[in-house]
């Protein structure tokens, strides 16, 4: 796996432990409801960002690694 990719696994790791620490949270019954909500938001939105750039990513990956298998099927054996 690439750097990038692990540093977007890791902000989707980070938006999913932001959801738990807001879920888990205990503030004045009103305000806790819009607080998590709006955080719940954000916190969806840069994980489903950072899944996608991961996905995109492996797709990337996967696509050099099938470059490189052709290229090397292609190559003459060294004798």
């Amino acid at each position: 796996m690439t750097s990038e990719a692990l540093r977007k696994i890791l902000v989707a790791g980070v938006a999913v432990a932001a959801l738990s620490v807001v879920g888990c949270a205990k503030k004045a019954p009103e305000a806790a409801a819009s607080d998590a909500a709006s955080e719940a938001t954000a916190a969806a939105s840069d994980a489903a960002a950072a899944a996608s750039d991961a996905s995109m990513a492996a797709s990337g990956a996967a696509a050099a690694a099938s470059s490189a298998a052709g290229a090397m099927s292609a190559a003459p054996a060294a004798k």
